[in-house]
């Protein structure tokens, strides 16, 4: 099997032209190609294929092999694949995700794309349809209807609030004094297996630095901590806005691990803008 590594900030992902080649089982391949000793080392798996409602579609599995809906990082990285590789050629481009279909605007530099623009939607904000099961937060009389915004939670013992979002995957955002004090390995595991979550959850966790400035580390469902997550940053910055912690409408940078990525929530226009780099590292061919 013939694969490029590619990565978004550090969220790095094995990518598999599937207009080319055949993926058997990709689940078991996800685990094998993921292992960073045994294998080739990524937070998963990305297959790049043929698609009959955009330029291309993305599918994609977690490290632990299990399928993921959306990842703002690989999408990005798709789309440059797509464009620097041939499949496409033109600078804004459509790619058909389990989550619907995204579009990108790509920045060319030298004939490769350098940063790519991705409009990733709208937040899903209802408890139902994120999902979460309101009935293990806060106390037995508390309804969150609507939204679920800073509402109380335990985990792993500790009481911590939490706002939850979709973009296309579930979210669930905790803000914190410090995110490098932060023993994430610990705590990750309780917010993604917490019983409110029946899908699992990615967990961001939150330090305001300034009005249009945050640091943020993530704890992903079915690959623990990563460098970076673009839904996931997409999710904290409408999180902030939920609970007035930075402006409405502004372009925020959200400094994670692995680099920055500059997210918009355009509430008139209804939609959140991921705006970040893309890069290849490699080619090779594995059995």
């Amino acid at each position: 099997m013939k694969f490029t590594k590619m990565h978004g900030i550090g969220n790095d992902y094995v990518y598999v032209n599937c207009f080319e080649e055949k993926v058997a089982d990709p689940s078991a391949a996800a685990v094998f190609v993921s292992d960073r000793h045994y294998g080739i080392g990524s937070d998963g798996l990305i297959m790049i294929c043929p698609s009959e409602r955009a330029d291309v579609r993305m599918e994609m599995y977690n490290a632990d092999g299990s399928r993921g809906a959306m990842c703002g990082n690989g999408v990005r990285c798709v789309a440059k694949y797509a464009y620097d590789h041939g499949l496409v050629n033109k600078p804004e481009i459509t790619v058909e995700t389990d989550s619907g279909i995204k579009t990108l605007e790509l920045t060319i530099e030298n004939g490769k794309v350098s940063f790519v623009k991705v409009d990733m939607g709208a937040p899903v904000l209802e408890p139902e349809k994120i999902p979460v099961l309101t009935e293990y937060l806060g106390d037995k009389k508390t309804a969150y209807a609507d939204t679920v915004t800073d509402a109380r939670i335990q985990a792993g013992g500790n009481e911590y609030r939490i706002t939850c979002v979709s973009m296309g995957n579930p979210h669930g955002v905790v803000f914190v004094p410090s995110v490098d004090r932060l023993p994430l390995e610990t705590i990750g595991p309780f917010f993604e297996n917490h019983p409110a979550f029946p899908d699992r959850i990615n967990t961001e966790f939150i330090e305001i630095v300034d009005e249009n400035t945050i640091k943020m580390r993530v704890w992903e469902r079915g690959s623990g901590e990563t460098l970076a997550c673009g839904t996931g940053a997409c999710a904290a910055v409408v999180a902030c806005v939920l609970n007035k912690k930075v402006p409405g409408n502004a372009c925020i940078t959200v400094k994670l691990l692995g680099g920055d990525l500059r997210i918009q929530w355009d509430q008139a226009a209804g939609t959140v803008f991921m705006t970040g780099p893309a890069t290849e590292v490699f080619h090779g061919e594995i059995d």
